[in-house]
């Protein structure tokens, strides 16, 4: 029996914070659920695995700015709010790569797409994304594939 889909497991996980009565949780949980909703609506399809990874990244990428500028006004309260949020969050992302993973990543990209210049780094990078996409911070990737190519 195949394991369920990401969607799937962001909805028991909500039903379990309901019962559990974990107003917090819940409450990222259930940003999880409206911005897959609301992608689902606006393109007319259901999201798969990799497109609810997608989402998931962006609201991780979304807090982590929030954080930086919440730290810089001094508001460690919210800093606090937004990196539970990002923490679980986290925990819906696959088991991350190590920098020697991405690396043997980023040379396999550039092996495959036969990248020899920053010219060829939209074709490495497709590569690379489909590869990597979840398991690791894309752009710092993306920077260290643009070293690689010598940009």
């Amino acid at each position: 029996m195949s394991s369920p889909s990401l969607k799937d497991r962001v909805t028991e996980d909500m039903k379990a914070a309901m019962r559990a009565k974990d107003s917090e949780r819940l409450g990222t949980i259930r940003m999880i659920t409206s911005a897959i909703k609301q992608r689902e609506v606006d393109e007319r399809i259901q999201l798969d695995d990799s497109q609810v990874l997608a989402v998931i990244e962006k609201m991780i990428k979304t807090r982590k700015e929030s954080i930086a500028q919440f730290q810089s006004a001094g508001r460690d309260d919210l800093v606090a709010k937004e990196q539970k949020e990002v923490d679980l969050l986290q925990g819906y992302l696959p088991q991350q790569l190590s920098e020697a993973e991405v690396d043997a990543l980023i040379a396999e990209a550039i092996a495959e797409s036969g990248a020899t210049s920053i010219k060829d780094m939209g074709k490495a990078m497709a590569l690379l994304k489909q590869k990597a996409q979840g398991r690791t911070d894309m752009a710092s990737a993306s920077a260290r594939l643009k070293a690689r190519l010598g940009g």
